[in-house]
């Protein structure tokens, strides 16, 4: 099995573009989901989005505990996140694995939802509070160029950055399959 592509690093012009839809549910898609699957696996992350790999589409993966203790497993292509007015906001710690070694708290809504499908083309729909909500936001930010310490005030961004344990980018181990 060959290696999971690496994360790219904050700064990488490709965290801060807008993904593009996808096109086509196809074999090479497919194969980017498991490519990014392996690359969240192997970071210990809950959930990445395909810029994260170099990727500029609309796709990402999560594996993240609920707050049920049951452990939220999906893969959202060309997802649509609903946030509901009025709900309370969820100060919390958030990371990235695109910023990896430093964590900040986060205001963020504290129930999420988003629509999307699957990488076989199937709806799909996921749903919930707490650490759910957070990475389907989170995650939902990285498809739209937004990476969640540039929502941070820039003290709090350029103190974080500088405590980043790996600043140096990562470049996308050859190899990846691009759908087209």
């Amino acid at each position: 099995m060959p290696d999971a592509p690496r994360i790219r690093r904050y700064g990488d012009p490709v965290l801060s573009s807008v993904a593009r839809p996808v096109e086509a549910f196809d074999a090479d898609l497919a194969a980017l989901v498991d490519d990014m699957r392996r690359s969240m696996a192997a970071a210990d992350g809950v959930g990445l989005a395909a810029p994260q790999i170099g990727v500029g589409l609309r796709v990402f993966v999560m594996d993240c505990p609920g707050s049920d203790g049951e452990r939220v497993v999906a893969t959202l292509v060309n997802p649509v996140l609903e946030l509901e007015r009025g709900r309370e906001l969820d100060e919390g710690e958030e990371g990235c694995l695109s910023v990896p070694g430093v964590y900040h708290d986060l205001a963020r809504p504290g129930w999420a939802r988003v629509r999307g499908f699957d990488e076989t083309g199937a709806p799909v729909t996921v749903e919930g509070d707490g650490l759910v909500a957070r990475c389907l936001q989170h995650e939902y930010d990285h498809l739209d160029g937004v990476v969640y310490v540039d929502k941070l005030p820039r003290r709090a961004r350029k103190r974080l950055l500088a405590e980043m344990t790996d600043p140096a980018w990562s470049d996308v181990a050859d190899g990846v399959r691009v759908p087209e």
